[in-house]
């Protein structure tokens, strides 16, 4: 008896106007389908209250995981915007499905083709295109009125009102005045003087809450002027407000927002005096020290600035609190949450030296990660395992070409028979049924190739170690300065900076990315490429760990 086909369904609503009960409404209307199809449903995912136009979804990204390992036959949803609305993601689902042989079915449009994804995919984008055509027309009119087009600025209250059927209006605002209190505190604090990291300390000392319901960090106060952000440069709290001053496009690559300053005489700009918190003489005062405060030898303004990255920026944290460990003068680092949000939120003080902190962790590259004993173990253990996968893979295989071998031989049982004189009617339907398998048969025997033991070599932790001296050494060589100071990055999954008592001194704590370690390790001194190298080292790059026995920390 044949087996009905599995299936999985996808539903999704984009906005919080929906309710909840929208994704269990698509997932009974598919139910429903795929019983009148005679599908049996064995899984279900769904993404609540996220736009179709990016990918960056949990529920999509766990469906196309699980479609690499076969083991569903139909993806089900109530119509093809449901799995994207963007015209080159539908795209690559349909063709990463496809590939795999899973078929996409929906209640709207019943089984998708390659027409369908044209035509759909086509129209899904110009809904997208035109619903922010009109979304945006709607806000500019609630600007030109002077109502709120979007978000909560600090130190006011939303308002809304309604109409006569019940419909709300909503828009309008009003001053708090607790949190206004607050902004004309900053304000004056900042005018007298005090820079943003302490005005933001003193907040947090004093238990209030910032506008996003945490605490109060330095660039919620100083933002950017030229882009209008930050606490200091809200024009609204002097009674103007200004709208359209910045565009927000969304990074295909990221799927996440970017903003990009419109010009400025796109800004739609209205005078709300009732809104007015600041007094002229106040503003006037904080934008005169602002303007004050420019790079030595430099116009560009010191909110604006950008330091250069340093060797390990970015792959420090505070063994405290968690948080990152940035510049704090020109040569040191420290604790950022520290020293922008106070003793209160971090008690970590202590710093470190650029100079030292590089020596200290390029010794440790060297000479604590990969140690010798620990990757032994790990490489007996490692390759036991994966050889055990590949020999269960070899076993299925193995039955594979058996079934293949003998489809071939049936198939030509009946070509034999057709020879002898047996009418070709009769045996149709079973030769069209073999060679159907036998396609499918073949094609799955492509996609999963025949496996190869996994061996690592003995000498990895010798060959690491001769690498990443080579990478050292090129950090001073201009040539090859930006490729090592990546690859030596590539080596680290965070360095923790903890304090260590009674000296308060820093005790640093080296975590390696496992699966570049290797990498570096297994490279060919001859002309073996990257492929080979993902080869040898096969699905290693999905672990991340501490590599190496444990050392004693390094401290300052």
């Amino acid at each position: 008896m044949t087996q009905p086909l599995r299936a999985v369904i996808y539903a999704r609503f984009s906005t919080d106007m929906q309710r909840d009960a929208s994704i269990d409404d698509q997932i009974r209307s598919c139910r429903e389908h795929a019983k009148r199809q005679g599908l049996n449903v064995i899984e279900v995912y769904s993404d609540k209250a996220i736009s179709g136009a990016s990918l960056m979804r949990s529920g999509i990204q766990k469906l196309l995981r699980d479609a690499q390992g076969n083991v569903f036959d139909v993806v089900s949803s109530e119509a093809l915007d449901r799995l994207s609305r963007n015209q080159a993601d539908i795209a690559a689902i349909f063709q990463k499905l496809q590939f795999r042989g899973i078929m996409i079915e929906t209640v709207s449009e019943a089984m998708i083709s390659e027409m369908h994804i044209g035509l759909k995919g086509t129209m899904n984008s110009l809904f997208i295109k035109d619903l922010a055509i009109k979304t945006h027309r709607g806000l500019k009119g609630r600007a030109l009125a002077g109502k709120s087009a979007g978000g909560k600025a600090f130190g006011y209250q939303n308002v809304i009102h309604y109409d006569a059927s019940g419909e709300p209006i909503r828009g309008d605002r009003k001053i708090d005045p607790i949190e206004a209190d607050v902004v004309r505190r900053i304000f004056t604090d900042y005018a007298a003087g005090l820079s943003p990291r302490k005005i933001a300390e003193k907040l947090n000392e004093g238990g209030i809450t910032g506008p996003t319901g945490r605490g109060w960090g330095t660039s919620t106060l100083h933002g950017n002027r030229e882009r209008g952000t930050g606490i200091l440069n809200n024009e609204l709290y002097i009674g103007r407000q200004i709208w359209n001053r910045l565009a927000y496009v969304k990074d295909p690559d990221t799927g996440k927002r970017v903003s990009r300053l419109n010009p400025e005489a796109d800004w739609v700009i209205t005078d709300v005096p009732d809104l007015r918190i600041i007094d002229d003489a106040l503003w006037d005062a904080v934008r005169a020290r602002q303007g004050a405060m420019k790079v030595k030898n430099s116009d560009v303004p010191i909110w604006d600035r950008r330091r250069p990255r340093t060797l390990f920026s970015g792959l420090m944290a505070c063994g405290c609190c968690g948080g990152g460990f940035s510049k704090v003068n020109k040569n040191s680092f420290g604790c950022s949450i520290a020293r922008n949000k106070g003793k209160a939120y971090c008690t970590n003080m202590a710093m470190i030296s650029q100079v030292e902190l590089e020596e200290l962790v390029l010794k440790a590259l060297q000479d604590n990660l990969m140690d010798e004993d620990a990757l032994k173990v790990f490489c007996e253990e490692y390759a036991k395992e994966r050889n055990r996968l590949q020999a269960t893979a070899s076993q299925n295989r193995s039955a594979l070409e058996k079934e293949l071998a003998k489809t071939k031989a049936d198939h030509a049982k009946l070509v034999d028979a057709i020879i002898a004189g047996v009418p070709a009617e009769q045996v149709k339907d079973k030769m069209i049924a073999l060679d159907a398998r036998r396609i499918e048969l073949e094609a799955q025997m492509e996609r999963d190739p025949a496996p190869s033991p996994i061996r690592l070599h003995p000498k990895l932790a010798e060959t690491y170690r001769d690498k990443v001296a080579t990478l050292i050494r090129q950090l001073q060589e201009p040539d090859g300065m930006l490729e090592a100071k990546g690859a030596l990055r590539g080596l680290i999954d965070r360095i923790v900076l903890q304090p260590t008592k009674p000296d308060g001194k820093l005790a640093i704590h080296l975590e390696g990315a496992l699966a570049q370690l290797l990498i570096l390790s297994l490279g060919s001194k001859g002309n073996q490429g990257p492929r080979s190298k993902s080869q040898a080292i096969d699905n290693i790059d999905e672990l991340v760990l501490v590599a190496g026995r444990p050392q004693p920390p390094q401290s300052t």
